[in-house]
Order: structure tokens, then C-alpha cells, then sequence
């Protein structure tokens, strides 16, 4: 396979689709239902389903959620509530 830099592409998502989203931070007792709080903000048929899992050390912790995408702008902008909160360290 070739990369050409000049003309870059972008992954193809064809709204409306499933979409995992994986928010770490730092642990607390209501971190995950902080998240879901802000998850339900820009997905509100989210069913508050979250898979959660501690770090070895249990400093930090996963929540993973799966929530309806309708598109970028959703998306950008539940990423940036997320990061903008101070308590999120990494949105994949």
C-alpha cells in the first residue's frame, strides 16, 4: 500500500451509526455517572449502559459506552465537554 501525503483521506462513517467511545480519568465514585451526564447531553437516546473497569493500580477508570452518532459535529462536540471538564484524560 502507498501513502500519498499530499492528498490524505479520511475514514469513511455513514451516520447514523454505533459508536464506542472509551473516556479514562481520574477514579471516583461518580465518574462513570458523571460521564453518562455528559454522554446523554449529545446522544439523548443513550441507554446509560457503561462497561467500567479500573486500572491495575485503580488510580484511573475506563468507561466504555456506545451511543447512537448522528455526526461530526456530535461527536467534536462531546469530545471537547468531555476534555473541557478537567477530570477526562483521554477520549478514544
Amino acid at each position: 500500500m502507498t501513502i500519498d501525503n499530499n492528498n490524505p483521506s479520511e475514514p469513511k462513517i455513514t451516520f447514523p451509526c454505533d459508536y464506542p467511545i472509551r473516556i479514562i480519568g481520574a477514579a471516583g465514585p461518580d465518574f462513570k455517572d458523571f460521564v453518562i451526564r455528559i454522554v446523554k447531553k449529545y446522544a439523548p437516546d443513550f441507554d446509560g449502559k457503561a462497561d467500567v473497569k479500573a486500572s491495575k493500580t485503580g488510580k484511573f477508570l475506563s468507561v466504555l459506552v456506545v451511543i447512537t452518532a448522528t455526526g461530526v459535529d456530535q461527536l467534536q462536540a462531546l469530545n471537547a465537554e468531555l476534555k473541557a471538564s478537567g477530570r477526562v484524560q483521554i477520549v478514544l
